[in-house]
């Protein structure tokens, strides 16, 4: 308590971010039609054909500020009690995560990887959700939480149905994807068989039916039988 990350120092910036920091106000006065990515675009050729002797103004200014950053990050860590060591630490292995998700989810649509199956509910809610204007998203979902919970079975059956044919998509997509990723090598994408099965639980539950009705007639033949 009364420590934070965001107290803790600042990572110095490499010696590529500090030219751009430095050059990108006069990068952007040469080319005011330009696009922010196009920009960047120049001031990274830019780089690359700079002379190693002006490089090495800026690999000199980034050792003496981690020289610098070693001296506060021991000053920072030394102030802290076992406590609040450990609250910033599991904080660090949060936000870690958080970034490892994100690049993994970045990694997948480069793959191209099919989009989740959509439910009943996500369908009734792209279609009317611009209806509900003028309200806060929160609302608008709560709001329409609830008119999802009114609507009758009969109400309900056409989005079901619509969920369950972009279930069948979902299915055909992704093993045409998962042939393709094995054929990578990347197997660790693969769905494990338990992991198929959790995407169809209407048809494994029918089967569950099915299994159970076929023992308990399969009983009553025995019974009868005896």
């Amino acid at each position: 308590r009364g420590i934070s990350s965001d107290q803790r120092p600042k990572r110095p910036l490499t010696a590529y971010f500090r030219f751009l920091m430095d050059n990108r106000s006069a990068f952007r006065e040469k080319n005011p039609g330009v696009s922010n990515l196009e920009l960047i675009k120049k001031l990274a050729g830019a780089w690359k054909e700079l002379p190693a002797s002006q490089k090495q103004v800026y690999e000199e200014a980034k050792k003496t500020d981690w020289k610098r950053y070693g001296e506060q990050m021991a000053a920072y860590k030394a102030q802290l009690t076992p406590a609040q060591a450990a609250a910033l630490k599991e904080e660090r292995r949060k936000q870690l995560a958080k970034r490892r998700s994100m690049r993994a989810k970045r990694e997948l649509s480069r793959l191209g990887k099919p989009k989740r199956a959509r439910t009943g509910f996500n369908i009734f809610l792209s279609e009317n959700y611009q209806e509900s204007e003028g309200i806060s998203p929160v609302a608008k979902m709560k709001k329409l939480f609830d008119a999802w919970q009114k609507l009758s079975p009969s109400q309900k059956q056409p989005y079901l149905q619509l969920a369950q044919d972009d279930k069948v998509r979902y299915e055909t997509e992704m093993k045409s994807w998962e042939a393709k990723m094995i054929k990578l090598g990347r197997e660790d994408l693969v769905r494990s068989t338990k992991q198929r099965l959790k995407t169809k639980p209407a048809e494994t539950a029918q089967k569950a039916g099915t299994a159970t009705a076929s023992s308990g007639g399969n009983k009553a033949k025995l019974k009868s039988e005896e």
